[in-house]
């Protein structure tokens, strides 16, 4: 097994499924991946947080139970958060990643 300084390669790679160290995940920036990103909009939200319990990525932030922003540096784009929203005002809506990066 290699060690943290020397990269894997394909004969020091841990077998599929194995995941060689606790909270790898956080380290690795993964929103550069997404095609299409969530908006949200904090004035149509009811705060049921449906959205926080189904994003695969942890990417909802909430506390004292209100939703209070998205992490676009982990957020992959999926869209589960704007598809099971219950919320009739569609409070989170799906945009295209260019054009959100247009309005900035």
């Amino acid at each position: 097994m290699s060690t943290k300084s020397e990269p894997y390669t394909w004969k020091t790679m841990p077998a599929g499924s194995v995941i060689p160290e606790a909270g790898n995940a956080a380290g690795y920036r993964t929103g550069s991946w997404r095609t299409y990103r969530p908006v949200w909009d904090p004035a149509k939200c009811s705060h049921c947080l449906t959205c926080w319990i189904l994003c695969p990525d942890s990417s909802i932030h909430a506390e004292q139970g209100k939703m209070t922003g998205i992490d676009y540096d982990h957020c992959k784009g999926c869209g589960i958060c704007a598809h099971e929203c219950p919320d009739k005002r569609k409070p989170l809506s799906m945009v295209l990643e260019s054009e959100a990066e247009e309005k900035k």
